[in-house]
């Protein structure tokens, strides 16, 4: 616990085997789920290089924001928590600081969005910045961001490995200038030098040079998080982005929930049966997990925003698809396990970045439905799932969070599936396992106490 109170969220109390709890009957539930992840993390990091204090409004307290707050803060930015009206915690106010310390490590954790944004902003720090990350997410992919952070002239001494643990050799500023980068293998290269970009000395003009470039709202996020703060990125083509050099307008912002991690309590509906309701659904978002309206409706759920809450209903039966999901990577877990109960045959492709997350996820999810006695391929840029009668046994999570949830949807169905580390859910959703039996149990909320104390 920092001094100023705050818990990071890898104490969660949840580590260790978890008995997947099984439906008795159709569900009918609410929930609120916490904030978003990506635009924390996005909105921590605009915050540090804005032109004066800024809050975040009822922000995600994960695993993974507690990293960016950790990072920020041994930067020398001034993070304070004070009260807010969200359900999960306070809100976040930031003081920014110029030029950022050095002579400091960070570690990442198992971060993606850390060990991405976090690495540009070593340039402008006085002084070594060192990072690492967590043994399991020092496979994740940083060549091309380490070669484009070079070309616009931040120091990185990686000793040859193209990957962390490495070194920034901070000199006060980044020039900035032209780059082409080939981001195949993550978005957040893109937004990690985007959110950079408006101080570097003559901004940014950045090329993508790769083959595909997954999960573009991602990027589409990052560019509207810019221009609420007064930074206008311009789009001449296809893969290409200019930011000018300038201010980062300090700004109040609101985060909305995680539209992602709302994504296995809206399919439970379609596989326990019944309906459940997930509340502050934006009516526009960029999200990739906006398009779960459109996805689990194809796939045979009736889905109805009103109120401002979001419902999905169970229909007949849940249909197999064949869908790209190269736009929103991160909800082939959850639609994976309704794959598994479908009517026929499923095709999952534009995914072959995900083999690049927090574990495989391609293999993982093949491995682990066969451990059940289903049916799965690979394939190069996806999975096929063929439905099967499922029987108890262990699903492992792999270090990771949307891996953990997939085995608990599946759960719902399944009588004996144990999840063998729901903790891992702390990455991004410390409250899952007391939010996932409130969906159960049909309660329309758990006391704010009892989600700050998760």
């Amino acid at each position: 616990m920092t001094a100023d109170g705050y818990s990071p969220a890898t104490a969660n109390e949840s580590r260790g085997p978890w008995h997947a709890p099984t439906a008795s009957g159709a569900l009918h539930a609410t929930v609120t789920v916490p904030g978003s992840k990506s635009l924390t993390n996005r909105e921590l990091i605009l915050a540090a290089l804005a032109d004066g204090p800024s809050r975040l409004l009822a922000p995600l307290h994960s695993d993974d924001s507690a990293r960016m707050i950790d990072a920020l803060r041994a930067l020398g930015v001034g993070i304070q928590l004070v009260p807010g009206s969200g359900t999960y915690g306070d809100d976040i106010e930031v003081t920014p600081v110029w030029p950022l310390k050095g002579d400091t490590e960070l570690d990442c954790g198992q971060a993606g969005t850390v060990m991405r944004f976090v690495a540009g902003l070593g340039g402008f720090a006085r002084g070594d910045v060192a990072l690492t990350a967590h043994e399991s997410a020092l496979h994740r992919p940083m060549g091309a961001m380490i070669t484009a952070l070079r070309d616009v002239g931040v120091d990185i001494d990686d000793g040859g490995r193209w990957a962390l643990p490495f070194i920034v050799r901070g000199h006060g500023h980044v020039r900035g200038g032209e780059v082409t980068i080939d981001a195949s293998a993550s978005s957040q290269f893109v937004s990690g030098l985007l959110l950079s970009a408006p101080r570097f000395d003559v901004g940014l003009h950045l090329v993508h040079a790769g083959e595909r470039l997954p999960s573009i709202p991602h990027i589409d996020m990052t560019v509207e998080a810019l221009a609420h703060r007064g930074v206008h990125v311009e789009r001449p083509g296809t893969g290409e982005w200019i930011v000018p050099a300038g201010p980062v307008r300090a700004k109040d912002v609101a985060i909305e929930p995680d539209l992602s991690n709302a994504a296995p309590f809206l399919a439970a509906a379609m596989v326990a049966g019944g309906s459940v309701s997930v509340t502050g659904w934006p009516a526009h978002s960029t999200q990739p997990g906006a398009m779960l309206t459109e996805i689990l409706a194809l796939m045979g759920a009736r889905v109805v925003r009103r109120g401002g809450a979001l419902t999905v209903t169970a229909g007949a039966g849940i249909q197999g698809v064949d869908l790209d999901l190269s736009a929103a990577g991160e909800l082939t877990p959850t639609i994976f396990a309704l794959a598994a109960f479908a009517d026929s045959p499923s095709t999952l492709h534009g995914i072959g970045h995900i083999r690049g997350h927090e574990t495989d996820r391609i293999a993982a999810l093949v491995a682990e439905l066969r451990g059940l006695g289903g049916e799965a391929h690979e394939q190069p840029d996806g999975i096929r799932i063929v439905p099967r009668p499922l029987h108890a046994g262990t699903w492992h999570a792999h270090h990771d969070h949307r891996m953990a949830t997939t085995g608990a949807l599946i759960g719902l169905a399944v009588p004996g599936v144990e999840v063998d580390d729901i903790g891992t859910t702390a990455k991004t959703m410390p409250q899952f396992p007391q939010i996932w039996q409130q969906l159960l149990t049909g309660e329309s909320a758990l006391s704010q106490e009892t989600m700050q104390a998760s």
